[in-house]
């Protein structure tokens, strides 16, 4: 086919209702770049020869040398399908776990998506969790079967045997559309019921539940992937063909005389054809007739891949001929069978028509796009498309029309940024020249040989000074123009060169991204919203209407720039735009100082910016960076900028500590992240850390067995109890510790008394948080305005009910004596008062609550009001980094049981003129409290209280007491009472059992029967554990569910693939945290144990490996025994 010129494109572009904007989306090795290799060899541009050879669109070097996708590229192509021209707007996308960010951002830009399942495999991990993205950025799939060769060629199946694994695929894949489609009805069928509730209350003998009520009404058939839908390809990309059943039913229907319509209907299921009759009749199996598509379909294919494979020329001839094709020599006489069948197959049943039809026919134009969608991509966080303001609701309609005219704002959603080599932007590629340049060049050319020349005679003929003098003199009047042109030329090309080399070292950023509304034109000015941007705030300072040139006030998260340049994506090249219309994915360059990673761009400030892109993997692999060299520490903090920017998924971080940190997804990413600041973006040569593991420090419930599963208490302890004496050290003087673990610690000064206790909270309460830590951040903001008396916008009912459910799911978790009223008392979440860990009060005269933004706010005015927050603030340093390797805390909860401030504790706390009553009640209060304390407590109180007061009391007099209060709160008495809570909670924790929490990955392997047993052996050297093994139908693959801690992840996948030599591939995604059951600070106590692990136990304890290795990191003190002085032992027998 013909190359498609840019104008023609252009051109296209322009129409809006053929426009089709899809992706490839696959487990990884199923086959999507082969099969847009196969696609973009229908444009002509590249040969039909090297499709699934090729790989266009995996551009870089380690892609084709890995041979996988690891980031989504575009390409635009031509498609005409009778009268219909169509533009394609097609995006590969990575198979890759590691990758799966990637997708988030090819999926947004779409309107549809093609699902490639191999034929062998099925349905994958990943093919569930692509097609889980797609469904929830409610855009079309349409199916491709791909690889259906290797039934015949590999597995030797019978037509009939593919035909029943073929159907069984199909089931599998409508399984998992059909299982999102319900979770959905459900969760919308909810949501009516808890309106209708508000609104009726019915007698409750009226309702009967029945789950299934609103999956009846709802029409799903229009979800599924059946053939005669037309949505399903059958296909093997790697020899050219692929069909629809449309195909075949056009071409039988003239054959057997049966009406098209029918045909489709009966090609796929169990209807089987009466020759006699020449009638369709249902049920083959039963009467053990073929089903109709294992008759005129997979029977051809099958007896010409026989034919081929088995080189029989005169079938081949027959099938050719009676085809209709032409078949070069070359193909007919090629050695290897696969070119001649790519070559029959490609022109029987193209693939690239049957796959772009398909496309054309079921996926919407973006003028097809749901209002649905549209709310969903409007609404940021918990706000409802109804609470946003009137101005934004109308841009809805412009969303809906997709429409190009002058008078439609534009609004473009960028998904990605990505690095473009500048050599290969469109401005500076070398261009043709004119025949004017070609001559100008020559004769320059001409003149410097002449030059040369004159100079070489001249060093020859030193003799002759005065002819030479007299040429000099002619040249000098005659060239003396040329001379000076060559003169400025040298300097003209001093500069470029040296602009070059800055240009050719310069990685330019092009935003990828897509045009929902308006014209995107090029030098036209626009809004860039970050995702914090809210246009409520915006509305109130600026006009809907007002444009991003004229002088504006600030707004937060929002500037504006120039769209600099427009381009077309073709795959490796670009090409120049001036406007793109609606509707269109386009390339923009010259965002890379406005945009990080994603934005939304529009003309009118009512806009609000899109939902952020919902990342399937999260990134958990650290590790430290710095440069070989000092001195390019420079480079590669730039380095770190532009990495952090051309990624979606990777986080640059610069710890406490000072160690720039790398964040990526899993190993593949992170060797990819370290190859590019290597190569593209430090340029510098790296050394790299070891991967930083995370872990989680937690309690438990004191075990009931110990290790050699003896109950505790029953046997008999060893004279020698060093674990008691061992926690008796850890606690210096001044902390009381009881029993029970309730740890009493006073303030330096000892003013303040503060009584903690730990316990571990239940795990479905620890999962709640995690789960609903945004809906706690956002409480907190809502509690912080409500403190500081802001008027905020209305707080949204929605949010507000979100919240509600949270407080009754912990409540409901939170049940039993020791949690009476627990939630009520709730104080604080941590660590960065949003984290799994609970901070609870549980003393008289005090209430605050974190459920204040539900309405039951309590404006008392206490003696603890000035200074809860620094308890609240020592519960946060606490929960950061725990006391066994300075990890944060997790499933905690801390209980303050007692908090006394004394005298002058009150004095300072008092703002008030009337104070000498208060302070009286309040110390009167304090007596009631601590009745059970002893005189000389008392007494000691009151001399130091008398210290304190002879130091203070001139800066006391000097001061009203009005100010006193504020200028003390936040002095140092704070500041002793933010470390007295942090090391009251850390002496609590240590009282209860410790234990390290380790991250898990959740890996899955399929392998074939042979290697089952070494993938066990790797798994179980590694920690591992297997959760579920299961078969796959029809195939000898078993599919193994385990998990796998994060610290024992690094080179699994490597070593898998060697010890199996291939046959086994794991895919790694972080799922968990999970309790490490043994205790790091284990030693044997009793006789059982000692006679078990013997006195040392020195046997490796998992825990404490971890443990020490964290410590040993960061710096902090290794407990180890190290040998100073070895001497090599000598065996005196051997050396007679």
């Amino acid at each position: 086919m013909v190359l498609t010129s840019v104008e023609k494109m252009v051109g296209l572009q322009k129409k809006t209702s053929g426009i089709r904007n899809i992706c490839i989306l696959a487990h990884v090795d199923h086959g999507k770049t082969t099969l847009a290799d196969c696609l973009i060899s229908s444009n002509g541009i590249i040969s039909s020869r090297l499709a699934g050879k090729l790989r266009y669109l995996d551009s870089r070097e380690d892609e084709q040398i890995r041979g996988i996708t690891m980031k989504s590229s575009a390409i635009s192509l031509h498609f005409v399908k009778g009268d219909q021209e169509y533009l394609i707007n097609l995006i590969d996308s990575p198979g890759h776990v590691d990758f799966s960010s990637e997708v988030s951002t090819a999926v947004r830009l779409c309107d549809g998506c093609i699902i490639v399942v191999d034929a062998v495999e099925g349905v994958c991990p990943q093919t569930q969790a692509v097609l889980r993205q797609a469904w929830l950025e409610n855009i079309r799939p349409v199916l491709v079967i791909n690889k259906i060769d290797r039934l015949i060629v590999e597995l030797k199946l019978t037509p009939q045997e593919a035909y029943l694994h073929l159907k069984n695929i199909l089931e599998q894949i409508n399984a998992v559309t059909g299982a999102l489609f319900t979770s959905k009805v459900l969760e919308e069928r909810a949501e009516k019921e808890t309106e209708s509730e508000n609104v009726s209350d019915t007698a409750p003998g009226d309702q009967i539940y029945d789950w299934s009520t609103g999956l009846e009404d709802t029409d799903d058939s229009h979800l599924y992937f059946s053939p005669e839908h037309g949505n399903v390809v059958f296909a093997s990309a790697i020899d050219g063909w692929g069909f629809g059943i449309e195909h075949f039913a056009k071409l039988y229907s003239q054959k057997i005389g049966i009406k098209p319509t029918v045909l489709l209907k009966t090609l796929w299921g169990d209807y089987y054809l009466n020759t006699k009759a020449k009638k369709i009749m249902k049920g083959d199996q039963s009467k053990g007739k073929k089903p109709l598509f294992v008759q005129l379909v997979l029977d051809n294919i099958w007896s010409l891949y026989e034919a081929v494979m088995k080189r029989d020329k005169e079938k081949i001839e027959k099938i050719v001929t009676s085809l209709g094709l032409k078949i070069g020599p070359r193909e007919s006489r090629h050695a290897d069978p696969k070119v001649q069948l790519n070559a029959i197959c490609s022109q029987w049943l193209p693939i690239s028509d049957a796959v772009l039809s398909m496309v054309c026919n079921k996926v919407p134009s973006p003028l097809d796009i749901t209002a649905e969608r549209v709310e969903k991509l409007m609404c940021v966080g918990a706000r409802t498309f109804d609470s946003l303001p009137p101005e934004t609701q109308e841009l809805k309609s412009a969303f809906m029309k997709c429409s190009s005219e002058g008078t439609a704002p534009v609004i473009v959603f960028v998904s990605k940024m990505f690095p473009v080599d500048s050599k290969a932007l469109p401005q500076n590629k070398p261009r043709p020249l004119t025949q004017e340049e070609i001559a100008h060049r020559r004769e320059l050319a001409k003149r410097r040989h002449a030059e040369k020349l004159a100079a070489s005679q001249g060093k020859e003929l030193p003799e002759e000074p005065p002819s030479e003098n007299s040429s000099e003199v002619a040249g000098n009047t005659g060239d003396r123009k040329g001379e000076e042109q060559q003169l400025t030329g040298q300097g003209d090309s001093m500069t470029s060169k040296a602009v070059k080399e800055e240009t050719e070292n310069k990685e330019s950023f092009i935003a990828f991204a897509r045009v929902f509304s308006g014209v995107a034109k090029r030098g036209q000015k626009i809004f860039v919203l970050g995702p914090k941007y809210d246009p409520a705030e915006s509305l109130h300072k600026l006009s809907a209407q007002c444009s991003p040139t004229s002088d504006l006030p600030v707004v937060p998260h929002m500037t504006y720039c120039t769209l600099e340049n427009l381009y077309l994506l073709m795959g490796r090249e670009l090409e120049d735009l001036e406007e793109v219309p609606a509707g269109n994915v386009l390339g923009i360059g010259g965002l890379q100082d406005f945009v990080l990673k994603s934005a939304t761009l529009s003309t009118s400030p009512a806009c609000p910016p899109f939902t952020p892109l919902n990342f399937e993997a999260t990134p958990i692999v650290r590790v430290a960076v710095e440069p070989k060299h000092p001195s390019e520490m420079p480079q590669l903090v730039r380095g770190m900028k532009l990495l952090n920017q051309a990624d979606p998924c990777v986080q640059v971080l610069i710890q406490e500590t000072g160690e720039h940190v790398l964040v990526t997804a899993g190993e593949v990413h992170l060797q990819r992240c370290l190859d590019d600041l290597r190569e593209r973006f430090a340029k510098v040569q790296i050394s790299v850390s070891a991967p930083i593991i995370p872990f989680r420090e937690t309690i438990t419930r004191p075990p009931k067995v110990d290790m050699v599963n003896e109950e505790i208490g029953k046997q008999q302890k060893v004279a020698v109890i060093h674990q008691t004496k061992e926690d008796q050290n850890k606690i210096p003087e001044g902390v009381q510790v009881d029993s029970d673990g309730l740890v009493t610690i006073s303030t330096p000064n000892k003013q303040a008394t503060l009584s903690v206790r730990a316990m571990p909270l239940p795990e479905e309460v620890t999962r709640l948080l995690e789960e609903n830590s945004d809906l706690i951040r956002t409480m907190e903001q809502l509690n912080t305005s409500l403190n500081e008396d802001k008027k905020t916008h209305e707080i949204n009912q929605k949010t507000l009910d979100r919240i509600k459910e949270f407080k009754q799911k912990l409540e409901k978790n939170l049940q039993g004596r020791k949690w009476r009223n627990a939630v009520d008392q709730i104080w604080s979440f941590g660590p960065r008062k949003c984290g799994p860990n609970i901070l609870l009060y549980n003393f008289e005269g005090y209430k605050r609550s974190v459920w204040q933004c539900l309405g039951n706010t309590v404006k008392e005015v206490s003696k603890y009001r000035d200074f809860d927050n620094s308890i609240v603030s020592g519960f946060q340093l606490a929960t950061l980094s725990g006391p066994m390797c300075e990890e944060p805390l997790m499933g905690v909860c801390f209980i303050v049981e007692k908090w006394e401030i004394n005298k002058v504790g009150d004095m300072l706390s008092t703002s008030r003129q009337d104070s000498g009553e208060n302070d009286a009640t309040e110390h009167q209060q304090n007596e009631d409290n601590t009745l059970g304390s002893t005189d000389e407590g008392h007494s000691a109180n009151e001399h130091q209280h008398g210290n304190q007061s002879g130091t203070e009391s001139p800066e006391k007099i000097s001061k009203p007491k009005g100010e006193l209060s504020l200028a003390d709160c936040y002095g140092p008495f704070s500041g002793q009472l933010i470390a007295t809570m942090k090391e009251a909670c850390r002496y609590a924790l240590q009282a209860k059992p410790q234990r390290l929490m380790a991250a898990m990955y959740t890996c899955e392997i399929m392998a074939t029967a042979e290697v089952l047993g070494r993938v066990y052996a790797v798994l179980s050297k590694r920690e591992g554990r297997v959760l579920q093994e299961e078969m796959k139908e029809g195939t000898d693959v078993f599919i193994i569910k385990a998990v796998l801690p994060v610290a024992e992840s690094f080179g699994f996948a490597d070593e898998i693939r060697k010890r199996t030599s291939g046959l086994a591939s794991p895919q790694l995604v972080f799922s968990h945290w999970e309790i490490i059951s043994s205790d790091p600070f284990w030693v044997p106590t009793t006789e059982e144990e000692y006679l078990h692990f013997g006195e040392k136990a020195d046997s490796e304890n998992q825990a404490r490996k971890y443990m020490n290795a964290v410590r040993k990191r960061k710096g902090l003190y290794v407990e180890e025994k190290i040998v100073e002085h070895a001497e090599k032992q000598r065996t005196l027998s051997r050396n007679k």
